[in-house]
């Protein structure tokens, strides 16, 4: 398949794609949001991966994604050639409450998303994020 030349996006587009995208994860539902070829480079935390094909995606997200995760946008920024948005995931494993953070990386062409780049910080359970608090104080902690 030929790959769809990327193109600059207006921040009105680039925010509907970034919501829609963080559809994708709440739902583990893929759509249409993505190329048919579409390349991933995941990189959880002391791991890196690559993915081929919106159907290998879609495969590996059912496998991955938390039933009923919540996903948050943070913020949401234009490129030359897509968009880089910020999450914030909540979502509960073993009655426990896991949060965590990713940037995504998008290049897009027509409308959709043909290389997606994840970098996560891994879950972060309810002693991480008491540890964290007594250790640091964050300056813009909606951020």
């Amino acid at each position: 398949m030929q790959r769809l030349a990327a193109t600059a996006l207006d921040d009105a587009t680039a925010q509907e794609l970034s919501e829609r995208l963080a559809d994708v994860f709440r739902t583990a539902d893929v759509g249409d949001l993505f190329t048919d070829d579409l390349f991933l480079d995941g990189h959880p935390p002391f791991w890196r991966f690559q993915l081929q094909g919106r159907a290998v995606f879609a495969a590996w997200l059912q496998g991955y994604s938390p039933d009923g995760a919540e996903t948050t946008v943070v913020r949401t920024v234009p490129t030359a050639n897509g968009f880089v948005a910020e999450f914030v995931g909540r979502h509960g494993e073993g009655g426990e409450e896991l949060t965590d953070r990713k940037i995504l990386l998008c290049e897009v062409a027509q409308g959709r998303i043909t290389d997606l780049t994840i970098y996560c910080s891994g879950d972060w359970d309810g002693e991480l994020r008491a540890r964290h608090a007594a250790e640091t104080t964050l300056l813009q902690p909606t951020r």
